[in-house]
C-alpha cells in the first residue's frame, strides 16, 4: 500500500502530520493524526454537555496521549489506545463501538457472558448516537494538544467547559518530559537584574532552528514588575513575545472595566496575564483565560489579536464552514473594526482572578473618569483552578522540626 504525509499547521492544534494509507488490494484505508508541534505549557480538559444531534457533529482533535470518557456509561478510551484523531464525537462513539465488535465472534466461543455484556454495552453506546438523553463528554489531554468545537464563537459556549491545569509528575512522566535541574548561581541584586536583558537558548515554535529568547524584568508604573520574554528567529523571520507577571498572586481578584469613547483610549497600554478573561458586552463577546497567552501591548493590539484570532479559526471561515455562521463572524469582526477605529462606544472589561492584570490610567495619579477597578474575593471554583485551594503557607513544617 501507500501511506501518504502532510505536514501541515491549524490554528488552535500547533503543528500536525497528516497520514493516509490506502491499499489496493483489500481497498483498506485507514487516516490520523500525529501531533507535530510543542507539547503544551499546560494540559487541558474539555467537558461536553451533549444535548443534541447537532452537538454530535462538532468537530474534535484528539491525540494518541488524550483520554476521552463518558462519565454516565462508565466508559473510558485509556492514553494511547487510539491512534490520534481528527473526527467528531459521534466518530469516536463509532470508533469505539468498531473497536468493540471486532473480536465479538471470539468472544461468544470462549466466553459468552462476557459478549453478552459487550453485546448490551455496544447497544448503550448506538443509543447515545440518538441522544433520547443528554450526556457528558470529557476529553482530557495532558499534552494540551486537544480541541473541541465551539460552534458558537466567538461567543461564550454555555455547553462546553475548558479548564487547563498543571500536568502531574506522573503525566509528565507519560509524555516523556524530564524535570529540569536548576543550578544553584550566585544571586545578583534586583537592580542588575533591571537593567539586564537575559538571553538563553531555545528552538524556534515555527521551523525548529536554533533561536535565542530574550527576558527583562520590567516596572510598570502605578503596578508592579513584570518579566517580558521575546523570540526571534533569524531562520524563517518568526517573532514571539510574551509576559509573565513578576509578583505573586493577589489576595484579591480584579475586575478592570473600561468605557471605550475616544479613539485616542486605543493607545492604553494593557497587561493581560495567563489568568485573565476578556468581555465586550456590547459584541457578546468573552475571551476566556489562557487564550492569546500573557500580553503586554496596547487597547488597540490586544483588540487586533483577538480579530486575528477570529479569522483564522478553520471550523468558521474555512472551506467547511456554515454560511449562517460565517454571517455572523463577519458582522462580528465588522463592529470590532469600528470599535478600534474609535466609531463606535464599548465596554471593555479584564476580570483577572489573579490580580496581576493591568490597564494604564492616563490620568493617573487622579482617577479616571471611564475606567473603574473593582477588587473581590475569590470564589472556590477561582481558587481550584489557580492551585491555591491546596497550598499551605503556614504549619506545613512537621511538629519537632527545628524553626528558622
Amino acid at each position: 500500500g501507500v501511506t501518504r504525509l502532510l505536514l501541515t499547521r491549524i490554528p488552535f492544534f500547533k503543528e500536525i502530520i497528516v497520514s493516509s494509507f490506502a491499499c489496493d488490494s483489500c481497498s483498506w484505508s485507514n487516516t490520523e493524526i500525529q501531533s507535530a508541534g510543542r507539547i503544551q505549557e499546560q494540559g487541558v480538559r474539555y467537558t461536553l454537555a451533549v444535548t443534541s444531534r447537532q452537538d454530535m457533529n462538532r468537530e474534535v482533535v484528539k491525540t494518541d496521549c488524550a483520554t476521552a470518557r463518558i462519565p454516565e456509561l462508565d466508559f473510558e478510551i485509556p492514553a494511547f489506545t487510539q491512534k490520534g484523531v481528527l473526527t467528531t464525537i459521534e466518530g469516536i462513539i463509532d470508533r469505539a463501538v468498531a473497536g468493540l465488535e471486532q473480536d465479538q465472534p471470539v468472544r461468544r466461543a470462549t466466553d459468552e457472558e462476557v459478549a453478552n455484556k459487550i453485546e448490551e454495552f455496544i447497544g448503550k453506546l448506538k443509543q447515545l448516537k440518538e441522544v433520547h438523553s443528554s450526556f457528558t463528554f470529557i476529553l482530557d489531554d495532558p499534552s494540551g494538544n486537544s480541541f473541541v468545537e465551539n460552534p458558537h464563537a466567538p461567543q461564550k459556549d454555555d455547553a462546553l467547559v475548558v479548564m487547563r491545569y498543571r500536568r502531574t509528575p506522573e503525566q509528565a512522566a507519560m509524555l516523556g518530559l524530564e524535570g529540569e535541574e536548576l543550578e544553584e548561581k550566585p544571586a545578583d541584586s534586583a537592580e542588575d537584574l533591571r537593567n539586564e536583558v537575559l538571553q538563553f537558548n531555545t528552538n524556534c515554535p515555527e521551523c525548529n532552528a536554533p533561536a535565542s529568547t530574550n527576558m527583562k524584568l520590567v516596572q510598570i508604573p502605578h503596578f508592579k514588575e513584570v518579566i517580558i520574554m521575546a523570540t526571534n528567529c533569524d531562520s524563517c523571520g518568526h517573532r514571539t513575545n510574551e509576559v509573565k507577571s513578576g509578583g505573586a498572586i493577589e489576595p484579591q481578584g480584579t475586575r478592570i472595566s473600561l468605557r471605550i469613547t475616544d479613539p485616542s483610549d486605543m493607545t492604553r497600554d494593557i497587561l493581560k496575564s495567563e489568568t485573565c478573561s476578556v468581555e465586550i458586552p456590547e459584541l457578546e463577546f468573552e475571551l476566556g483565560m489562557g487564550a492569546l497567552g500573557g500580553k503586554f501591548t496596547t487597547l488597540e493590539g490586544l483588540l487586533k489579536d483577538i480579530r486575528e484570532l477570529v479569522e483564522r479559526n478553520p471550523f468558521t471561515l474555512g472551506d467547511s464552514s456554515v454560511p449562517s455562521k460565517t454571517k455572523k463572524l463577519q458582522e462580528f469582526l465588522g463592529k470590532l473594526q469600528e470599535i478600534i477605529e474609535g466609531k463606535i462606544s464599548a465596554h471593555f472589561i479584564m476580570d483577572d482572578p489573579a490580580g496581576n492584570s493591568y490597564l494604564q490610567n492616563v490620568y493617573a495619579p487622579e482617577d479616571d473618569p471611564e475606567l473603574r477597578v473593582e477588587r473581590y474575593e475569590r470564589t472556590f471554583e477561582q481558587n481550584e483552578e489557580l492551585g491555591l485551594n491546596d497550598m499551605r503557607t503556614e504549619g506545613y513544617e512537621p511538629e519537632g522540626a527545628p524553626g528558622r
